[in-house]
């Protein structure tokens, strides 16, 4: 992984074999970075994205193997319990044009992944709700 900040940007390319929450992670602590917004591109090969089933108040993965590309990549940045921590949604492609799509677990870059993160002036933290059974923002 390499990357670049710009004033409030900051262009990473994450590379064949990383794993991008693993590679996002890295910078955020190097950068310290406290709220961001991300978004990205690029190739994967092994992907888990989960969907929330909001009357369980559980996620659940699924897993996929092969070759896809990154259709979108976005999600934050913020803090939790004064840690890092990120949400993040991705959607990829197979050869076929089918998109798969969730929460973002883990993703193993197969070329590249380019990744634009916008950082934010400002402070947004997170809490979990029990009545919806997640960590939403809470507002400082």
């Amino acid at each position: 992984m390499e990357y670049r900040r710009f004033d409030n940007q900051i262009i990473a390319r994450i590379d064949k074999g990383e794993e991008i929450q693993e590679q996002l992670k890295l910078i955020a602590l190097k950068e310290n970075i406290g709220l961001a917004t991300v978004n990205a591109l690029g190739a994967v090969g092994n992907f888990t994205v989960g969907v929330f089933k909001v009357e369980e108040k559980k996620y659940y993965a699924n897993e996929f193997k092969g070759n896809y590309e990154i259709v979108s990549l976005t999600g934050t940045i913020t803090t939790k319990d004064s840690e890092y921590y990120a949400h993040l949604h991705m959607s990829a492609g197979d050869a076929e044009g089918k998109v798969f799509g969730g929460h973002l677990n883990t993703a193993i870059v197969s070329a590249t992944c380019e990744m634009v993160i916008t950082l934010i002036d400002g402070k947004v933290k997170r809490k979990f709700n029990d009545e919806v059974g997640l960590n939403l923002f809470e507002f400082a």
